[in-house]
């Protein structure tokens, strides 16, 4: 390994690899600016562990002639065999370097994949730890086919170069956490916003969106009887009938308040404008009126109930709370209307209602029920519903 080649590839890393923009390709650019070097590799894999509710990793993965391969490997994985018995695991746990000279007939195979690797035709492979600040460590793994492995020059340039490859990672790292944690808390457009700057108190905009209001019926009655651990599996069932709908169909969760779900259905942004908008709500609030009647199934002693509005209105969406303490979120006459809607629901023994700005983009979908005051507003309002859904009998 030419060692003016390695210094210039520790230089690249140290001054943040600004080359290349996405994190594969920061290992695609590194591998081959070492392979032009004369360093012998035949495969390079990246290992990084992320804080996330449903993934425990990711790997980049480097071969020659080919882009870097990324995958993402779900949070139940460490409990695998597969994990258990990687050299990843080792040296996660060992925390310092593992060699095998896999061209050795005298190398131990202890881990499964140096099996499949020297079937492959490797003849050496070499784990280390990436070490990051705040204590966590995460892997590379280096393996070659040259006869007779990395030599003692290959060793020390990559050892060299894994101080500055995991402050790039950890770099790039420590952005996907914060993006995957806004998008988990605040919801994907709104953690957008924040990451690009949109963090003062009063920073808003005004938008067109369908909203989307939901709560389970006669949640009291249920948290005063349920145990605590019993009624959090509850609601986490509960919302998982709606979350996924309405994600599938281009809304965005903004809150959960209690047994509430708020949402909406950004016109803006979306595409075909406000009938397409309103008919993604309307399927969205089909799959999820649907998938809460099979909870209802399996919850045969006490069925669950769920009620819906969905109104169609300008909201301010945007930062909003104390000074040191914000919240984003949407505002206004529309979310009201939306909220007062939601009791009525309930009143009718409707699952699904709609105001008439909603109903109007939906064309003949969505049947009315009549006029009805809503408190805080001086109009009666038209409201409508699921033409297929019939009152409950008396």
């Amino acid at each position: 390994m030419d060692q003016k080649t390695a210094q210039a590839a520790a230089a690249w890393l140290i001054d943040g690899a600004r080359s290349a923009k996405e994190s594969s390709a920061v290992l695609g650019e590194l591998c081959e600016r070492l392979v032009e070097g004369g360093l012998p590799l035949a495969r390079v894999a990246v290992f990084i562990r992320t804080l996330h509710p449903q993934l425990l990793g990711r790997s980049f993965i480097w071969q020659p002639g080919s882009d870097v391969v990324v995958n993402t490997a779900p949070a139940e994985f460490v409990e695998s065999q597969e994990y258990r018995t990687s050299p990843i695991a080792w040296v996660y746990e060992a925390q310092h370097s593992l060699r095998r000279r896999l061209g050795d007939a005298q190398c131990p195979i202890d881990f499964p994949i140096l099996q499949r690797l020297r079937d492959e035709g490797m003849s050496d492979y070499y784990a280390a730890p990436l070490f990051f600040t705040d204590g966590a460590v995460h892997s590379v793994t280096w393996t070659t086919r040259r006869p007779g492995g990395f030599g003692p020059d290959d060793i020390a340039a990559i050892e060299a170069l894994l101080p500055p490859l995991a402050r790039v990672a950890e770099v790039r790292a420590l952005w996907r956490i914060s993006a995957n944690l806004l998008d988990t808390y605040v919801g994907h457009h709104a953690g957008e916003r924040i990451l690009a700057g949109k963090i003062r108190r009063g920073d808003s905009e005004r938008i067109r969106a369908a909203i989307w209001l939901s709560d389970m019926r006669g949640f009291t009655t249920r948290a005063d009887r349920l145990p605590p651990e019993q009624l959090i599996g509850l609601l986490n069932a509960y919302f998982d009938c709606q979350v996924p709908a309405i994600l599938a169909q281009g809304g965005e969760v903004l809150k959960f308040m209690g047994d509430g779900l708020l949402a909406i259905f950004d016109i803006t942004s979306g595409e075909g404008g406000r009938g397409a908008t309103c008919a993604r709500a309307l399927a969205a609030a089909r799959e999820a009126r649907e998938k809460v009647a099979c909870l209802e199934a399996a919850e045969a002693d006490e069925p669950i109930r769920f009620g819906l509005a969905l109104h169609l209105g300008d909201v301010l969406y945007g930062n909003i709370g104390g000074a040191g303490r914000l919240d984003f979120t949407c505002i206004g006459p529309a979310v009201n209307l939306a909220a007062r809607l939601e009791k009525l629901a309930a009143r009718l023994g409707r699952s699904i209602i709609a105001s008439e700005e909603f109903a109007g983009s939906c064309g003949d979908a969505l049947s009315a029920l009549g006029d009805f005051a809503l408190p805080g507003f001086g109009v009666p309002r038209r409201v409508f519903g699921l033409a297929e859904e019939r009152l409950p009998a008396a």
